[in-house]
């Protein structure tokens, strides 16, 4: 694990305190749930205007003179999204079945883990289809409830971006949920790779995606909640696609039922939740704007010597960018983060506004950004 202090880069893992389960490298925090619901005047048409139009699509490029090699790659980098999974959507419900009658797994080959258990990748019998098995610990009848809000909100995401379900397996100790199988690693390697150099136009391509999920999920009224680099995968080492991942803490979000939770990642957590306010559809877009600070600059804005310098940093939205490594970082870069990281989180730009906003709509933007790296 690389150790890292403020200002020095990405955070190691470290051991849970306050509200939080996990330090950023776990891989998901503990699934255990302290969530409040209270009934409120918010309507349906509220939650709609909270969504700040989400149907809306991005802004077509304008005309302009870029040449025709920036169109190829940003075509072929950019625009066309990852590729759907081998498999239609499903709508899944846990089978009290041996999952080893269907599939076939390899229990040495680890993809991931935390503390809900071991991810594997695994074969199903019958077609020879190359798959992920979950394998989440459940004994008791809560835990098993809490996996199974995690297969119903799955049930609910069809997106290019957002990892499928393929089908789910109770038994005594544990339900194993199949999944789309993505091979190309987490986000957060690439972050702390140092044969790796991530410019800022990858970040734009990465950031891009991550907001096509979270509009997807936010339409669906579904809040992640746990939105970090280890959450995300890219597709293969070769190219800028990404899923998002790992909906163990995700929500259905009910606006007459205001949603109060008390889990995440520390250097991810967005103040409403250390605060144990209500969350929202803009509880996500924090998490994001850490994340698009992450990529293009490799630190963590609220890093601090312990998890309560953390939280306090957070709290007092304290963060800048006078470190070097944002010394030739774009102007419209740098308007995006701080239009997520306001602390008043009806003040933050929506999913469908953030694909709006110059540093991700705007080809101009692109062009300098690209005859940049060449």
């Amino acid at each position: 694990e690389q150790e890292v202090h403020k200002g020095e880069g990405v955070p190691a893992e470290e051991e849970p305190v306050l509200l939080v389960e996990d330090a950023a490298k776990a891989k998901e925090p503990e699934v255990e749930i302290s969530a409040e619901k209270k009934e409120s005047p918010a309507t349906e048409d509220e939650a709609k205007t909270e969504l700040s139009a989400a149907e809306d699509t991005q802004t077509e490029p304008s005309a302009t003179s870029i040449n025709v090699d920036y169109y190829h790659f940003f075509d072929s980098s950019d625009t066309i999204p990852p590729p759907a999974a081998p498999f239609n959507h499903r709508i899944v419900s846990a089978k009290p079945n041996q999952i080893s009658n269907f599939y076939t797994i390899n229990w040495q080959e680890v993809l991931g883990g935390g503390r809900f258990g071991q991810v594997h990748k695994c074969v199903e019998n019958s077609s020879g289809l190359t798959l992920a098995a979950k394998v989440i610990k459940a004994r008791s009848q809560k835990e098993k409830e809490v996996v199974k809000i995690e297969i119903q909100v799955m049930n609910n995401l069809d997106h290019a971006n957002l990892i499928q379900l393929y089908a789910a397996y109770e038994s005594r100790n544990d339900i194993i949920l199949v999944l789309e199988y993505v091979g190309g690693g987490e986000l957060f390697d690439r972050i702390i790779d140092e044969n790796y150099t991530l410019m800022e136009l990858d970040a734009v391509m990465f950031i891009r995606q991550i907001c096509d999920g979270l509009q997807h999920m936010h339409k669906m009224y579904i809040l992640h909640l746990d939105l970090k680099p280890e959450n995300i995968l890219c597709v293969n080492r070769v190219t800028n696609k990404i899923k998002i991942i790992d909906f163990g803490l995700a929500r259905v979000y009910k606006p007459r039922e205001k949603l109060k939770v008390n889990f995440g990642t520390p250097e991810f957590l967005a103040p409403e939740v250390i605060n144990y306010d209500f969350v929202s559809f803009n509880t996500d877009m924090w998490s994001l704007g850490v994340i698009t600070y992450m990529l293009l600059s490799s630190l963590c804005p609220f890093l601090g010597d312990n998890d309560n310098e953390t939280l306090n940093n957070i709290l007092a939205c304290k963060w800048n960018f006078e470190e070097r490594e944002f010394m030739d970082t774009s102007e419209e870069a740098k308007n995006f983060i701080s239009r997520l990281l306001v602390v008043n989180k009806s003040w933050r730009m929506s999913a469908s506004e953030a694909l709006r906003h110059p540093w991700l709509s705007d080809p101009v933007l692109h062009h300098r950004l690209y005859t940049k790296v060449c």
